[in-house]
This record gives structure tokens, C-alpha cells and sequence, in this order.
């Protein structure tokens, strides 16, 4: 114990007391990088607050050392100011190389900005997903199919960036899928990822089209690779397939002044007469009056 006191006194009363303090103040080089360090503590976070804090502590410090080799004449303020300033600045030039690489084409920007921004989403989990469908951007002309009932396979995701897609099951409309919905969400969602499947519907341009698109077992392996992008994902095709119900929920009218509700399934079909059962050959996606909905495929399927 007496060790440690002689060891602990020895540290803080080792130097001379200050009995007369400096009049003259420091050299302007000493204030100006005490305001650069003070201002740049004051930085964000993200790509732009980062180099907001480097490139202003980097000021800092650079100025500290001039004060240090000028002012002072001290070797070693010198050279702890000067190695800040070097680290400062290689900090600097590392955040301007990502933000560079992670910059868009314009669609892909406005993409990020409608839809990923406002979850929160930053540009390196965005620049995944980007790369993931080769950052290219399909064209869908007028009247051209994007897939065909009974024939397309479903081996990708596509999200629809500009255009309206129309939907139909037998040549009977459905809906339509509108800029930043999904073409094919209920098809995902209706297969497991190890299954194959085709499509229950058309899709066909209304106008011309403009999507993104995601090949199956590629962003799968993004999935096992990031959770988190898989759980956005996850989040972002329930809500493209609630909203789709939901247009046909507005479009079905049912006699005797019902209105069929997709929350109340049971409710419907106690409510009104019997009716024949659905005919096994007709697609699962086609709404019937009375008919109880299916299991989770069959509900997707209605919805793309």
C-alpha cells in the first residue's frame, strides 16, 4: 500500500505547481485549430457527417502541429498532432472512395429515395441489393407480357420502377401493379426456395415499363448472407401483398348487399347460399363467390 501511494503521489505531485501564469496568450494558429476541433466534434453520422468530423479534426490537428513546430519548438506535440492529422486524413480519403462507390444511376437513386431511405436503409446495405440484380434496369414495352398463365416459370422478384402492369386470370381482369410494387410478390411468397412454380396469371405492360429485377437462388444467397436485408425484404413483399388484396377487396361487389371482406372469410361464407364448389381446374387466383380461401399459396395467388 505504501508502494502504491508514493507511486500515485509521485505522479501527481511530481510537477511544480504553476505559481505564475503566461500573460501573453497563444498564437492565432493555436486558437484557430482549437475552434477547427471544437466545430468538428460537432459533426453527424453517415457517409457525409463523417467526412464533415475527419475533415475538420484533420484541420485541427494539421494546425496544431504548425503551432507545435512554430510556436512552441516541442518535437513530440509535434509528433502526436501530426500523426492525428495523418490518420484524420487517410480516414478522410477512405469515406470519399465509399461514397463514390456506392453512387447510382438515377433510377436506382430515385428507387432508394422513394422506397429504402424512408425505412431507414443506408447507401452500403442499398449498394447489396443493387449489385445483387447487376444494377440494370429492364425495359417492358407496351403489350409485351412480363409473364404468361400456366406457362411463365417463377425463377425471379421484380419490382416495377416506372409503367403500370395489368394483371389478368383467363383474359378477366384483376388489377394493376403501379411504380414501386412488386410484379410477382404472391408467387414468392406462395413458394418455399428449394420449389418451383409457374404462374397462375398474365402480366402484360399497359405502358411501357421500366423494373427491377432479382434472380430466385441469387437473392437467396444474399438472404443467408445478411438477415437483415432478408427481413426487409420479408417486410416489404407482405406489404405489396396486403396491398394487392386490398385492391381486389374494393373491386368485389357480391348480391343481396354484401360486400365480400377478405378479413372475414368465414363470416362470407356463412352469410350467403351455398355455391358450388370451385372447380379444380380454375386458378386458385380467381375470387369466387363463397368460396373460402385457401391456404397461404392459394391466398398469394390471388394477389399478384
Amino acid at each position: 500500500m505504501g508502494e502504491n501511494a508514493s507511486f500515485w503521489e509521485s505522479l501527481i505531485y511530481a510537477h511544480p505547481t504553476c505559481t505564475t501564469w503566461k500573460q501573453e496568450a497563444e498564437g492565432s494558429i493555436y486558437h484557430l485549430a482549437s475552434i477547427f476541433l471544437v466545430v468538428g466534434f460537432m459533426g453527424g453520422s453517415g457517409f457525409f457527417g463523417l467526412l464533415y468530423v475527419f475533415s475538420l479534426l484533420g484541420l485541427g490537428f494539421l494546425c496544431s502541429s504548425v503551432w507545435a513546430w512554430l510556436d512552441v519548438c516541442a518535437a513530440d506535440i509535434f509528433s502526436w498532432n501530426f500523426v492525428l492529422f495523418t490518420i484524420c486524413f487517410v480516414q478522410f480519403i477512405y469515406v470519399t472512395y465509399q461514397v463514390r462507390s456506392v453512387a447510382f444511376d438515377r433510377e436506382f437513386q430515385e428507387l432508394y429515395s422513394a422506397l429504402f431511405q424512408p425505412l431507414g436503409i443506408s447507401l452500403t446495405v442499398y449498394r447489396k441489393i443493387v449489385l445483387c440484380c447487376d444494377a440494370e434496369v429492364i425495359t417492358l414495352e407496351k403489350e409485351h407480357c412480363y409473364a404468361m398463365q400456366g406457362k411463365t416459370p417463377i425463377d425471379k422478384l421484380s419490382l416495377l420502377v416506372s409503367g403500370r402492369i395489368r394483371v389478368t386470370v383467363d383474359g378477366e381482369f384483376l388489377h394493376y401493379i403501379f411504380p414501386l410494387q412488386f410484379l410477382d410478390s404472391p408467387e414468392w411468397d406462395s413458394l418455399r426456395p428449394t420449389e418451383e412454380g409457374i404462374f397462375q396469371v398474365t402480366l402484360t405492360a399497359e405502358t411501357d415499363c421500366r423494373y427491377v429485377a432479382w434472380r430466385r437462388k441469387k437473392l437467396y444467397l444474399l438472404f443467408a448472407k445478411h438477415r437483415f436485408i432478408s427481413r426487409l425484404f420479408s417486410i416489404l413483399i407482405g406489404s405489396d401483398i396486403a396491398e394487392k388484396l386490398y385492391a381486389l377487396n374494393d373491386r368485389v361487389h357480391v348480391g343481396q348487399g354484401f360486400r365480400y371482406d377478405i378479413r372475414l372469410p368465414n363470416f362470407y361464407h356463412v352469410a350467403l347460399p351455398e355455391s358450388p364448389p370451385v372447380p379444380p381446374s380454375l386458378p386458385s387466383r380467381r375470387l369466387q363467390r363463397g368460396s373460402p380461401r385457401r391456404k397461404p399459396a392459394g391466398l398469394t395467388n390471388c394477389a399478384s
